[in-house]
C-alpha cells in the first residue's frame, strides 16, 4: 500500500532529526511510536543534496527492521558513512535537503525490454562487482534504457557494455519522498541519486 501523507511527513521528520541528533550529539535518535504503516519491513535509501549536488546516499534493498528504523539508520549512514564524502558538519545541517526512496523488492529480469525508465531502478551484479542507480537518476539525467544500463555498470566498476554478457540485472520501484528548500535555509516536505549500498 502507498504511504499516506502523514506517514511520508513522519519519515522525513525521522530522517532529519536522526541526522541532526547524530551530527550534534553523536547519538542515535530515540523514535516514539509512529503510524502502524511504518512498521512494515522494506528497503530504503536516504539521499542528501546540498546546493543541488549529491552530498551522500546510503541504503539497503531489504531489512528485517521496521521501515521507520531503516530510514533512521540509513539517514545517519548517508550523513556519515558514504565513502565518497566527508561526514556532514554542523554548519551544513540547514543546507542539505533529504530524499527518501522506499523500495519494492528486487526482481531479476531476463530481457532488458522489461526495464521502464522512470519507473524502475537498476541493480546489476557481475562476479564481485555490483552497482545500483535509483529510478529518479535516469529521469534527472535524461537517460534512455541503454544509457541507464551503461551508467549502472560504470557505477559497479564494470565496463559500460558488461550488462550484455553474464550480468544479472534486477529492477525495483521506489516511492520517493522529498524535502523542498524554502527561501533561506529552512525546509518543508514535498510529497512527490546516485546511490551507495
Amino acid at each position: 500500500m502507498p504511504l499516506t501523507r502523514l506517514e511520508k511527513e513522519t519519515l522525513l521528520k525521522i530522517a532529519r532529526r536522526s541526522i541532526e541528533t547524530y551530527v550534534r550529539e553523536n547519538a542515535a535518535l530515540e523514535v516514539s511510536l509512529p503510524s502502524p504503516g511504518l512498521f512494515d519491513d522494506a528497503g530504503a535509501f536516504v539521499t542528501l543534496h546540498k546546493d543541488g549536488r549529491l552530498r551522500g546516499c546510503i541504503g539497503t534493498f531489504a531489512s528485517p527492521k521496521p521501515l521507520y528504523i531503516t530510514v533512521r539508520d540509513m539517514a545517519v549512514a548517508a550523513c556519515s558513512r558514504d565513502p565518497r564524502f566527508a561526514p556532514l558538519e554542523h554548519e551544513e545541517l540547514d543546507c542539505v535537503t533529504i530524499e527518501i526512496s522506499v523500495l519494492s523488492p528486487l526482481r531479476e529480469i531476463t530481457e532488458v525490454s522489461e526495464i521502464e525508465v522512470g519507473r524502475h531502478g537498476l541493480y546489476i551484479t557481475k562476479k564481485r562487482f555490483r552497482g545500483v542507480l535509483l529510478p529518479q537518476v535516469a529521469v534527472e539525467h535524461g537517460f534512455d534504457r541503454e544509457r541507464f544500463l551503461e551508467e549502472t555498470c560504470l557505477k559497479a566498476g564494470l565496463e559500460c557494455f558488461d550488462w550484455k554478457e553474464d550480468a544479472r540485472i534486477f529492477v525495483f520501484e521506489a516511492e520517493i519522498i522529498k524535502e523542498e528548500e524554502k527561501a533561506g535555509t529552512r525546509h518543508r516536505s514535498r510529497l512527490s541519486g546516485e546511490a551507495s549500498e
